[in-house]
């Protein structure tokens, strides 16, 4: 692996997606620690920002072709910005990986698995507490609505009874972001909205994540 593994690409990706498909709200998350994202008065909004990906042999198998070029179709221009600046995620399909995302996904836990960890983090207070506290999490294999949906239900229970919770989760695929209400007594039908993400707003996001 060439050059530094940063995180930071993906957390200031989170940012300006938050900001630009949510509102302003968002704009002026600092990109910290113990939650990655933070209100400027560390009370406010807290985010934790993750990854999952799929446990199976071919989700591996995809992402060594991915590391070793192998991968078709991909544009001159995708192809100069990944060895540029080491990334892939927002450009073409969310089908390549960049030198220096490589640890991310390779570190990277199933999605059940890493609900369990940072829901359990959230309850012990490894994250302090929020008036707004949310887990935004990257994942590498396509999101449909039936998927999110579950995951919501599975982070609702596995939080059910803590007192510290997250109030809020984002399911980031490179095409969507699934926004989904943890609180307690809502209707089953606003509990999640679906943004899909345009080609335009990707090269926008990744743009602005790497060269901040």
């Amino acid at each position: 692996m060439s050059g530094k593994f940063d995180t930071c690409f993906f957390e200031r990706y989170a940012q300006m997606s938050l900001a630009s498909l949510l509102g302003r709200e968002f704009d002026c998350l600092e990109n910290r620690d113990r939650p990655d994202l933070q209100s400027p008065d560390g009370k406010s909004i807290g985010i934790e920002v993750t990854r999952a990906m799929e446990e199976s042999r071919d989700a591996e198998r995809d992402l060594l072709m991915d590391m070793a070029g192998i991968t078709k179709g991909r544009s001159d221009y995708e192809t100069d910005q990944i060895l540029r600046y080491g990334y892939a995620f927002g450009l073409g399909k969310g089908r390549y990986i960049g030198a220096k995302e490589l640890m991310y996904w390779k570190m990277a836990l199933p999605m059940r698995r890493i609900i369990e960890s940072k829901v359990d983090k959230c309850g012990n207070g490894f994250y302090g507490e929020f008036k707004k506290m949310g887990l935004y999490i990257f994942s590498k294999d396509d999101l449909e609505e039936r998927d999110a949906i579950k995951i919501m239900h599975y982070t609702i229970g596995c939080q059910k009874y803590q007192s510290v919770k997250y109030n809020r989760l984002y399911l980031a695929d490179v095409n969507d972001l699934f926004v989904c209400n943890l609180e307690d007594g809502l209707q089953e039908s606003s509990r999640m909205l679906r943004y899909l993400v345009s080609k335009e707003q990707r090269e926008d996001f990744y743009r602005k994540a790497v060269e901040e």
